[in-house]
């Protein structure tokens, strides 16, 4: 795989397969050789991800912009930009934006090792 850039002005936001008023702008897909993917997610303001889990692999989350809360732990834990989650395979968790703007979140998933 080689170095790649993505600059923001050509960022594409589609609609997430599997979320209403949720969008993902994909940089690395699990497909290629890196065996990770790479992607920003923007959840729009009263919107969520419902809690879920990842059965293989592991989501490092970085929170760009917006209020919310993410479902860890067993219970709803506000979140701000700045913060960062840890959420092993097979970990439950969700996010809702609870704040009047999109809700922005880096999302690296890695294999479980």
């Amino acid at each position: 795989m080689e170095t790649r850039f993505f600059p923001q002005r050509k960022m594409i936001f589609t609609k997430h397969p599997a979320y209403d008023n949720v969008k993902t702008a994909m940089f690395i897909t699990g497909e290629e050789p890196s065996m990770s993917s790479v992607c920003l997610i923007e959840i729009a303001p009263g919107s969520e991800t419902p809690i879920h889990t990842h059965e293989e692999n592991a989501d490092s989350v970085f929170v760009v912009q917006g209020k919310g809360e993410t479902y860890i732990n067993g219970s709803w834990q506000p979140i701000e930009p700045g913060d960062y989650l840890f959420i092993p395979a097979k970990g439950e968790h969700g996010t809702r934006n609870t704040g009047t703007d999109p809700l922005q979140l880096f999302i690296h998933k890695s294999p479980q090792l």
